[in-house]
């Protein structure tokens, strides 16, 4: 029997889709500066990060971090650290579909192993994001203490809590009824 080459047309196709949600979903969000020094946003963006990682497999994490990478080049605020943001939402949807990598097929994993995948991708994520808001723009470009450096975190937990809470509530539901509808239609992402 021959074997299905890796990347497959289809598969490139949705690659390329998830990129561009992934780009467009970082518009949707409420920026919240902070006293100290950054900023924190509320966004839907990390939905489709997980996304990207549920439907791909460990090769989602390439769009994660492309579409985020190119919303940086779009923004002043965030240009200088677009290759933290490849590497940190890219992170995101790597370890999310490598927890879909490890089914038989992910077209046939359940909500739980999506779920499971959801919530490996945004601890990841977070751990990176608050190492980075902390060495990086913290105590390197804000030259900030360690004491208020501190504070800076603190007030980036509660958008931090909502955008991954809502991207492990709506990514697996959405990656499920993706499939599905995949699945109708004849055509497999494995």
């Amino acid at each position: 029997m021959k074997k299905k080459p890796w990347m497959t047309v289809l598969r490139l196709a949705v690659l390329a889709m998830m990129t561009a949600l992934v780009f467009v979903s970082n518009y949707l969000r409420v920026t919240i500066p902070i006293n100290i020094g950054g900023n924190t946003s509320f966004t839907l963006a990390n939905i489709m990060c997980c996304l990207s990682g549920l439907l791909l497999g460990p090769i989602g994490g390439l769009a994660s971090g492309l579409g985020s990478m190119l919303f940086d080049f779009t923004d002043p605020r965030f240009i200088s650290e677009f290759w933290i943001t490849f590497l940190t939402k890219g992170a995101m949807g790597l370890g999310t579909g490598l927890v879909m990598l490890s089914a038989q097929k992910r077209s046939e994993a359940g909500y739980v192993r999506c779920l499971l995948g959801a919530i490996l991708g945004c601890v990841i994520y977070y751990i990176l994001y608050f190492t980075k808001s902390y060495y990086y723009n913290a105590l390197l470009v804000e030259g900030l203490q360690s004491g208020p450096a501190l504070v800076t975190l603190a007030a980036k937990v509660p958008a931090s809590l909502f955008n991954g809470i809502i991207a492990i509530a709506a990514a697996p539901p959405l990656c499920l009824a993706i499939r599905q509808a995949l699945k109708r239609a004849h055509l497999s992402l494995d």
